[in-house]
């Protein structure tokens, strides 16, 4: 007997964080903007049309402000409540929460995964930390749904987190590649067993955005 595990992960629409250029923690994530919201529309049409013909068993969200709004639109779309996972969230910024990441940036001078041990403000994760616990809350739930369609509204960064742990990849791979996120894109791995009892996790795409037509905000 045959089966297979699919990992489907939607990010969440543009939020007026992202448009500002602001730390979007828990205190600096206001929701979704307009475009955003359209945005998430159209993902949830996509996603309903491929749920009708091929179910997810379970629906994920991290519970930033921007991806439970996210989330709330795809399950009006496809009637499948989301399981808020709080070990899925994005990284734990600290004092750099609500600040522009231009400023955070400059005095890290760059990104959390340009020095992935160190914190990139005080009280915030490093970047490897929040690897380490989004790669085990994913690990959990593919654990959980062997041989199932899982759905998540997660982040950029869950994406990432997600092909870190499918890909295998080494502790500070992020210092010399990274992956390209778009809002309301859709990444999606499957692991199929054949009848000889292979298995092995495939990427089969990876920021796709095709359902997105232009709009504005």
């Amino acid at each position: 007997m045959t089966s297979t595990t699919e990992l489907v992960i939607a990010r969440h629409g543009e939020a007026a964080c992202n448009v500002a250029g602001i730390v979007g923690g828990k205190t600096g994530c206001t929701g979704l903007t307009v475009l955003g919201r359209n945005q998430a529309a159209q993902l949830a049409a996509r996603l309903a049309a491929e749920h009708a013909h091929r179910p997810y068993a379970a629906f994920y969200a991290t519970p930033r402000l921007r991806v439970t709004q996210t989330a709330g639109i795809i399950t009006q779309a496809l009637r499948l409540p989301a399981t808020i996972d709080p070990d899925l969230r994005g990284p734990d910024h600290g004092d750099a929460d609500g600040r522009p990441w231009f400023d955070v940036k400059t005095s890290f001078q760059g990104p959390p995964q340009h020095s992935p041990d160190h914190q990139y403000a005080s009280g915030s994760e490093t970047w490897n930390e929040y690897l380490h616990r989004a790669t085990a809350a994913l690990h959990k739930i593919l654990a959980r749904h062997d041989g199932e369609r899982i759905l998540l509204a997660a982040h950029g960064e869950t994406v990432e987190a997600a092909h870190t742990l499918l890909l295998g990849l080494t502790r500070n791979a992020c210092l010399r590649l990274g992956f390209v996120t778009d809002h309301a894109s859709v990444s999606q791995w499957q692991r199929p067993t054949n009848r000889f009892g292979r298995t092995i996790w495939q990427l089969v795409t990876h920021n796709d955005t095709r359902h997105l037509r232009p709009c504005h905000g």
